[in-house]
């Protein structure tokens, strides 16, 4: 660090841990006041404390925390493939966080681990708290690939997982709106690319087969960390009776999503129980604030959302698109 970001740093309150609390010292600042300073502490901590949160700062808008995602060395990116309704906020590549009902929570996970394709870094922006709850709780994905029973972990590490989706049946969202297109050859052309087997039924549903990692390791830090969506995308997720009424409709082979392993065998309900047992001890809640900006190291570090009540409005944003090599 040299003599004047250490200065510059000098102006911030800074205190360790995950996440990374950085706010300035003087009140009414902005970020780009210290612009230079919390680009310095990105680089030096995001890798290592998995996550910072920006608080505290004048003057947060859409457009500032835009500005602010984008000023780390990548374009933002589009969400593609999705799992999860939002809606795009700005067209430099904010977007709603996931629009599930205000009374469900949403489990921990790694954004678009379900795929081979996923962003390194992610931000959330609180334009507005809520009344009550809708915390966005955080996990270390170290320390959850640590604590997750070994021979758990191998299952996933050496046989994967098969990630089964159906669009078009009333029951999750349609291609059209994952893909961002109208278009079925742009979906085809996508699909290839990435290795996912597609399969068009009847007049406009679709159904795709992606094989995909368990674990995965950090491109630059080396760690390896527990990555995926198995305990999202199983049956195993819903209520029993959402369960029973979903199988008697569409049947097995017909589910919005589901998962197997990589060589297609089932994974048994209580493996992810326990997986979800890890999550659940790991979980981190802290209170938002009003003008708080959340930068997560996507691979080190799972969110999630709490359920809430009255008025919430959190925005995202992605950036630095990576690959499973050893997957596509």
């Amino acid at each position: 660090m040299n003599q004047v970001t250490d200065l510059a740093q000098a102006a911030l309150s800074i205190e360790a841990g995950l996440p990374m609390r950085v706010s300035p010292l003087q009140a009414g600042q902005g970020l780009h006041q210290h612009l230079p300073a919390l680009q310095q502490l990105v680089a030096e901590h995001l890798e290592v404390s998995g996550g910072l949160l920006f608080s505290g700062f004048a003057d947060v808008d859409v457009a500032s925390f835009q500005q602010f995602a984008g000023a780390f060395g990548h374009p933002l990116l589009s969400y593609e493939f999705g799992s999860t309704p939002r809606s795009r906020v700005s067209a430099g590549g904010v977007y709603t966080s996931t629009e599930f009902p205000a009374h469900r929570p949403i489990p921990l996970h790694n954004e678009q681990a379900y795929t081979t394709e996923w962003p390194l870094r992610i931000w959330f922006y609180c334009a507005q708290a809520a009344e009550q709850g809708g915390e966005t709780p955080i996990a270390d994905s170290r320390e959850v690939f640590r604590r997750i029973d070994p021979a758990i972990r191998q299952r996933f590490a050496e046989r994967g997982l098969l990630y089964v989706r159906n669009y078009g049946n009333g029951l999750d969202l349609p291609w059209q709106q994952v893909f961002n297109t109208e278009d079925r050859q742009v979906v085809e052309q996508y699909c290839r690319a990435r290795r996912i087997d597609f399969e068009w039924l009847g007049d406009d549903e679709l159904c795709t087969r992606q094989l995909c990692q368990g674990v995965a390791q950090h491109p630059r830090t080396g760690d390896w960390v527990w990555f995926n969506q198995a305990h999202l995308f199983h049956l195993s997720a819903l209520d029993a009776d959402t369960q029973e009424v979903l199988v008697d409709a569409v049947g097995l082979e017909g589910l919005p999503r589901n998962v197997y392993f990589g060589d297609g065998t089932p994974i048994e309900a209580s493996l992810l129980d326990e997986v979800r047992g890890v999550l659940d001890a790991c979980t981190i809640r802290f209170p938002w604030r009003d003008g708080d900006i959340l930068m997560l190291d996507n691979m080190l570090t799972a969110h999630a959302r709490d359920p809430f009540k009255g008025p919430r409005k959190v925005v995202v944003a992605m950036a630095e698109a990576y690959g499973q090599e050893g997957f596509q």
